[in-house]
């Protein structure tokens, strides 16, 4: 139970005192109404007597009688009635509420943090761990604890409001006091009637209430004087003739009035009556006075709160005593029931009466003086008057009952039946069970010795009370007198709790033995209750918080609703009282203690008390919230938001329908649409009261403000025919994280090209998209009259459908010129959309459980600071009909068809975006703080261009290689021009625009019938076999040296689009090397012509997606030739060219023509075909394989222009030194030279020596820069049309001996190992390449030069006959001259050594050639100069025939400017074989 501000002793003692009747006469009562108080209140405030008092037992022993209070009543002649009873304590209870305004008291029990009462306390109470100490003193200190002062006003009003019973006499009056005024003209006469008219109430049959203790009642005189106003000697005089005719201790003179009502009021008087006046205490006993009653129904007096929506709901009690009676008890007759009428005194009532008393002042005819004259009074009417009359009537008792039965002058000795007194006859046994079967009459000694144990009570004599009530206990059970035996054992109970020192334990078992027959037997609900509410009180200050507990359930049980005993008022009370055991004790049961929280503040709310069911539900909540029991929640959040409207605590019913709503509810649908019906409706109620307020937030639907996209710029057209729309970016794309760091190189690669290398400080990314993963950090920015969208990601936690009408952003904006460097005056939302506009959605429907995107539109009109601030809307719901069978019919309905349930509010959300968590510096590291995110403030700027890109003819799928000519359409979509036009792309060998010397058409008459790409010219029959020459720079196609071929430049006509202008371009496009789909990747850059501050230029992004098949599969081999020529120097080399048709016949291709193979190099160029057919047709079906072999010799003039050189197998020559086929070369000529020149400044060394200078120059003679163009021609069928496909491969040949490829390596590796094994080889490969380490100190360039490099230093050829007859018979020496050419291939002067005196040593050698002698000089020393070619006359001298090779000299060569250390053999790669003949 809750801590109350009485102990139980004081409790007890107060609840049963001594009852003093007040008669007055007329003239007395109206001097007391001068201070708006009648006598019993005027003297309440001074019942209790403020020292001891003491009194002598029948045994004559002493008794001492602390802090008694006494009871003065008007005299009121009916029985209380029931409705009236019920009418006071509803008052009682509504009327004490905690305190407002005061901190709220907590008590941590367990895991919880409990706010209980009024009180500021903080207990700390552990779960397991110390609790011990913590909860006795919990529950021992009173400042520890809740209070529950409605709970003690109720238990106070409940014990004075009993009416009097005949079992009992502690409700009966002791004594009377007749109270007349000095003022009237015979008080003595008046004393005499109010003597006579209490006589005729106590004795007269006709009034069967009050009820007096016993027949010879005390009469006390008082004589009222108004010190103000009376005669005082008249009142001595008066005073003296009383104490002459009833004694000085049966009268009193009582002087009150001491100040006139009409001065002094400036001084302050305390009013102790104020505090005894609220409690209506007595206010009902005085409504039942004398005076007309009128009938007054519970339907004009109650508000019954309907549970629909539709009708107002007002304020009151909904007490529909039909369905909730608030009797107390049953009475034997039925007639006194009352179920939908009251009888209530129509002059006053409870609610009228704490008015008055609470606006009225009391007292303020009296003094200090007068309040002491009152005090003065009680305690002289109690020491001289009442406890002698008392200590005298327990004497006569006492004589009476032993002079009757000849017992021991001791009650304290008796151990036997004291009485056996004449009863009524005998009864069968259902009429002893009955309370009203067994009647003792009033002289029986079984009431008798009842009514001296209440005497002795009343006085705190609780021993002798305890062995009376004991004594009587048994006589009424053996008399089977259940109502008399049930009174007994409550009042010994209590008598043997409250014996001083504790001679015996409190028999609990007395007050359960007592309670059950009170309720099952004598169907007597007051009485039980009465039996509880002291029981309960007891055990807890004996700490038996589980058994106060289970009693006070106990009197709440379903049964006793059945049987129509209950009263929810009680019940709800007493359930109260009961969770607050439960948190009391040794090991708080916190869940119990909100468990009968829940179910008190349902019983209070059936009793019409919707202040305390809302605080019990809260209170409960506590210990619910967040603990995973969602239905649990939602029940309490949606009681505590009906209790909270119906008490117009509308933002509480707000904030409880709110957590029904944004909490992930389980439940059903039907429910659901319940609580959101509700939730609207209270809503409403508040925006109706502030309409003019600021929007309401609302928290449905739930909003990801993480998943905020905003999107500058307009939607894109969607292509038209056969034009297809730049994809550029939009709201319907999947962010991609690599993909957008490799738009952002790209903006960067070209901005840095157009600032001459350097990007500018200032340079911030264009960004047309923002989200989450986007860097928001700094403002975006957005163009006047451009829109900017927001997508923002509603998400309906319900499972009914939500419908959001009136749909927009909220918006700040802040207008300012950006040119002028003028800040303007800050503009808030405005009404009109002059400066911005706003798309409306006018309906928006969420269907269950669903997440779905808004985009919402602002249109900026003037240039700015935004600030989105979040979303405005109504919020409502479709009605639940259109819900059938689990479909839901509005899929598919019209905008503006939905229809309504005439239940939205109008509110808003705000965009609150949170940035990235900062994790730089130490202090971020250490603490948690995040970045901006400026994603919803963007910077309107000023007008610029925008360009819109359309292609037309785009292919989608290609072969490897295959060129195709398509369109390019530039259209300006606004009213600025724009300049400085460029595209840069990862990938610049995958399409061209042509380059500065472009015919944009054929010259040959077929090549214009079959729409070939290429430039092409007749040629003659007699060239076939012979190279066709022509020269071209890279400068002419965008791979100058120094310049960024990824940046390309587009030629617009006059270098401007203008404002609606459109221009077509041709584009060639070039099918990649590699199978497989391939994602090109186009960022066009363009500027306007006036400069802006903010915004400098403006990107388009386009990804092109190339699905691409197998075509031909190109290698080539150049390798020196050991013949020299006899014209000039003898610098040639044989090209071998292998092709291989790898087609798979997938794209419909039946073979492959090679229509022409050129050459491109500064150095060297294709001089002619050296196996060529004579059909001069060179195809390659599928799988076939040809080999082709050309004469490559260096040229004349090798200067910056290249040398190209075509070798054509057909009647037209392509013109490999024009566009698109130099356009395609030069690409891949830069992408092949950027690539090898990152790896090899990878690992370049700083220091550069002559060591290095002549390895490079060894080195070099192995190098050609020798380039091959395949030319060739497919035929496809499709749809039964042939067409002619065109394409070109390209082969880079660096080394010789070394083969080249025209597609990426790992091809190669793919056609060797397999599928299979590839795809494994690609898995592994990042992995492979992570784990190879590199040595950067040795790996700038090899340290010794290979013997493969040092080989091509010196090129030798022996010139001999191959057959040589000669006549050994004549002349045994056989001499044959022979030539050795020498050629050095570098660009230095080499030092050579020719040693003639090797001989080959091996027998297998020896066995197949013979052995020969060179005769004359065996060694020569030589100096070629840089390309120089010299020729030694040599002899060989053989003395047999036979086969002979003459490759046995040995060349030693050495760069002339350094030491031997790289002097090595030149090794001939082939024999030079000679044979000898006899003749």
């Amino acid at each position: 139970m809750a801590q109350c501000v009485q102990s139980v002793q004081e409790f007890i003692q107060d609840s049963f005192v001594p009852l003093v009747a007040a008669l007055c006469s007329e003239e007395a009562e109206r001097l007391t109404r001068k201070n708006n108080l009648g006598f019993s209140e005027l003297v309440k405030p001074f019942c209790r007597l403020t020292s001891e008092v003491h009194m002598r037992d029948p045994n004559n022993q002493l008794h001492v009688i602390k802090n008694l209070k006494i009871a003065v009543n008007n005299i009121i002649t009916h029985s209380p009635q029931p409705g009236g009873i019920r009418k006071l304590l509803n008052d009682v209870v509504s009327v004490s509420q905690p305190a407002e305004g005061l901190v709220a008291n907590v008590i941590t029990a367990g895991d919880y943090d409990l706010n209980i009462s009024d009180r500021s306390v903080k207990a700390s109470v552990p779960w397991y761990n110390n609790w011990k100490d913590t909860l006795m003193e919990l529950n021992t200190s009173t400042f520890y604890s809740a209070t529950t002062p409605w709970f003690e006003s109720y238990r106070e009003s409940f014990l004075q409001s009993m009416p009097a019973s005949d079992h009992e006499f502690l409700n009966h009056y002791v004594a009377c006091m007749l109270v007349v005024s000095s003022g009237e003209p015979e008080p003595v006469e008046q004393f005499l009637k109010l003597s006579q008219e209490q006589h005729r109430i106590q004795h007269s049959s006709e009034y069967a209430y009050p009820k007096w203790f016993i027949p010879n009642t005390l009469k006390y005189y008082v004589l009222l004087h108004d010190v103000s106003a009376g005669e005082e000697q008249r009142a001595d005089s008066v005073y003296e003739e009383m104490k002459q005719r009833y004694g000085t201790q049966g009268c009193y003179l009582l002087k009150i009035n001491s100040r006139g009502s009409n001065r002094g009021a400036d001084e302050q008087i305390p009013d102790p009556w104020s505090q005894y006046l609220q409690k209506n205490s007595i206010q009902t006993q005085e409504s039942y006075d004398d005076g007309p009653y009128s009938v007054i129904s519970n339907k004009n007096a109650d508000h019954l709160i309907s549970d629909g929506l539709d009708n107002d709901i007002q304020d009151g009690l909904s007490n529909n005593f039909k369905a909730h009676p608030l009797q107390l008890d049953h009475l034997s007759d039925t007639s006194t029931s009352f179920d939908a009428t009251e009888y209530i005194k129509t002059t006053t009532s409870p609610h009228e009466s704490k008015k008055t008393s609470s606006g009225t002042p009391h007292g303020t005819c009296l003094t200090l003086t007068d309040h002491d004259r009152i005090r003065q009074f009680i305690q002289e009417f109690t020491f001289r008057g009442l406890l002698p009359h008392i200590e005298k009537t327990i004497r006569q008792l006492n004589d009476q009952l032993i002079s009757r039965k000849g017992l021991s002058r001791s009650l304290f000795s008796a151990t036997k039946k004291w009485f056996s007194g004449s009863k009524v006859p005998e009864k069968s046994i259902n009429e002893l069970k009955n309370t009203s079967g067994l009647l003792y009459p009033p002289e029986a000694p079984e009431l008798q010795i009842r009514k001296m144990a209440d005497l002795c009570f009343l006085v705190q004599h609780y021993e002798l009370a305890y062995s009376c009530y004991h004594t009587a206990k048994k006589d009424f059970l053996n008399d089977q007198a259940m109502l008399y035996a049930a009174g007994a054992l409550e009042m010994a109970a209590v008598s043997a709790f409250l014996q001083p020192g504790a001679p015996r334990p409190y028999p609990a078992h007395y007050m359960d033995t007592a309670i059950q027959t009170y309720r099952d037997i004598c169907k007597n609900m007051m009485l039980a209750e009465r039996c509880v509410l002291l029981s309960a009180e007891i055990l807890k200050s004996q700490s038996k918080y589980s058994d106060a507990a289970a009693l006070l359930i106990r009197l709440t049980s379903e049964q006793l609703t059945w049987m129509g005993m209950d009263s929810d008022l009680r019940s709800a009370l007493l359930l109260e009282q009961a969770a607050h055991c439960f948190i009391n004790m040794k090991s708080p049961m916190v869940r119990k203690f909100a468990f009968h929280m829940i179910l008190a503040g349902h019983r209070y709310s059936k009793a019409g008390q919707k202040k305390h069911a809302l605080r019990c539900y809260c209170q409960a909540m506590q210990v619910y919230k967040g603990k995973g029991w969602s239905l649990a929640e939602d029940h309490i959040n949606f009681t505590i938001g009906r209790q909270s409207f119906t008490l117009r605590q509308l933002d509480n019913a707000v904030s409880a329908f709110r957590h029904i709503l944004i909490n992930d509810s389980k439940q059903p649908a039907a429910q659901q649409g319940t609580f959101l019906r509700e939730y609207l409706y209270v809503y409403k109620n508040v925006t109706q009261l502030s309409p003019d307020g600021p929007l309401p937030q609302l928290p449905l639907p739930y909003i990801n403000n993480s998943a905020t996209r905003v999107f500058f710029g307009h939607d894109r057209r969607p292509a038209e025919g056969e034009k297809q729309a730049a994809t550029h970016i939009s709201l319907d794309q999947e962010y991609d994280c690599e993909s957008s760091h490799q738009w952002k190189e790209l903006e960067e690669q070209v901005v840095a090209v157009v600032n001459k290398g350097i990007i500018p400080s200032n340079f911030q990314p264009t960004q047309y998209c923002l989200n989450s993963y986007s860097d928001n950090s700094k403002f975006p920015l957005a163009v006047v009259e451009e829109p900017v969208t927001v997508e923002v990601a509603f998400r309906n936690p319900l499972k009914v459908p939500l419908l959001l009408t009136d749909l927009s952003l909220l918006w700040k904006f802040q207008p300012k010129d950006f040119n002028a460097k003028h800040n303007g005056e800050t503009k808030e939302l405005a009404c009109g959309n002059d400066m911005i506009g706003a798309e409306v959605i006018a309906e928006f429907l969420i269907n269950s459980e669903e997440t779905k995107m808004a985009r919402l539109k602002l249109f900026p009109h003037q240039t700015g600071e935004l600030h989105i601030l979040g979303v405005v809307y109504n919020l409502g719901t479709i009605q639940g009909t259109m819900m059938l069978d689990g479909i839901d019919p509005s899929i598919g309905l019209q905008a503006g068809k939905f229809v309504y349930n005439g239940m939205s509010v109008r509110g808003r959300q705000d965009l609150e975006i949170q940035g990235p968590r900062l994790n730089n510096t130490k202090e971020e590291k250490t603490s948690i703080k995040y970045g901006p995110d400026r994603r919803l403030d963007p910077i309107i700027t000023e007008e610029m261009p925008l360009l819109e890109v359309f292609f037309i003819n785009f292919p989608t799928g290609l072969l490897c290689g295959e060129i195709r000519k398509a369109y390019v359409e530039f259209v300006n979509v606004s009213k600025c021009p724009l300049t400085a036009l460029k595209v840069v792309s990862k990938h610049p060998e995958f399409f061209t625009f042509g380059g500065n010397t472009a015919v944009l058409t054929p010259l040959s008459p077929s090549a214009s019938e079959n729409c070939s790409a290429y430039k092409t010219v007749v040629t003659d029959s007699t060239s076939v076999c012979t190279a066709l020459m022509s020269s071209a720079s890279s400068v002419n196609f965008g791979v100058g040296t120094g310049s960024q071929p990824e940046v390309i430049h587009v030629p617009l006509p006059d270098s401007v689009l203008l404002p609606g202008a459109s221009v077509q371009l041709p584009m060639w496009l070039h099918g990649p090397d590699e199978e497989g789909v391939h994602e090109i990747n186009f960022l066009f850059y363009y500027e306007s012509i006036k400069k802006h501050s903010k915004m400098c230029h403006r990107v388009l992004r386009h990804t092109a997606v190339i699905c691409t098949s197998r075509s031909l599969n190109v290698r080539a081999t150049v390798c020196r030739s050991n013949a020299l020529e006899d014209e000039g120097k003898g610098d040639n080399m044989l090209v071998f060219v292998d092709v291989e048709n790898i087609n798979t016949s997938e794209a419909g291709v039946k073979e492959f023509h090679i229509v022409q193979v050129s050459s491109n190099s500064k150095h060297w160029k294709l001089q002619k075909a050296v196996n060529l057919s004579e059909d001069k047709d060179y195809k390659l079906a599928s799988r076939e394989r040809g080999k082709l072999c050309f004469k490559a010799v260096r040229c004349k003039n090798s200067g910056e222009n290249y040398t190209f050189a075509d070798i054509v197998f057909g009647n037209e020559q392509i013109i490999s030194s024009a566009s698109p086929c130099a356009d395609f070369f030069f690409r891949s000529l830069s992408s092949e030279l950027k690539r090898t020149h990152t790896q090899s400044n990878m690992f370049q060394g700083a220091v550069k020596q002559s060591f290095d200078e002549a390895v490079r120059l060894i080195q070099k003679c192995s190098k050609v820069d020798l380039n091959i163009v395949v030319l060739w021609k497919a035929y496809v069928v499709e749809d039964n049309k042939q067409l002619i496909l065109e394409g070109q491969h390209h082969i880079l040949l660096h080394t010789v001996g070394k083969e080249a490829y025209s597609f990426p390596q790992k091809q190669g590796f793919k056609k060797i190992l397999g599928n299979s094994d590839w795809e494994d080889l690609e898995q592994e490969s990042p992995e492979m390449v992570f784990l190879k380490f590199f040595r950067p100190e040795s790996s700038s360039l090899p340290t010794r030069p290979t013997p493969d490099q040092l080989s091509n230093l010196i090129k030798t050829s022996l010139h001999y006959p191959e057959s040589f007859n000669h006549s050994f018979h004549q002349k045994s020496l056989c001499l044959v001259p022979v030539t050795l050419l020498l050629s050095n291939c570098s660009e230095a002067d080499v030092d050579v050594i020719i040693d003639l005196r090797h001989k080959t040593t091996s027998p297998e050698a020896l066995e197949i050639h013979g052995s020969f002698t060179w005769l004359g000089q065996t060694q020569y020393k030589l100096q070629l100069k840089n390309q120089e070619v010299c020729s030694l006359q040599l002899k060989a001298c053989f003395v047999r025939t036979g086969v002979y090779n003459l490759g046995t000299h040995r060349v030693f060569a050495k760069l002339a400017d350094q030491v031997t250390l790289f002097e090595t053999s030149q090794q001939n790669s082939m024999p030079a074989l000679i044979i000898i003949n006899n003749i």
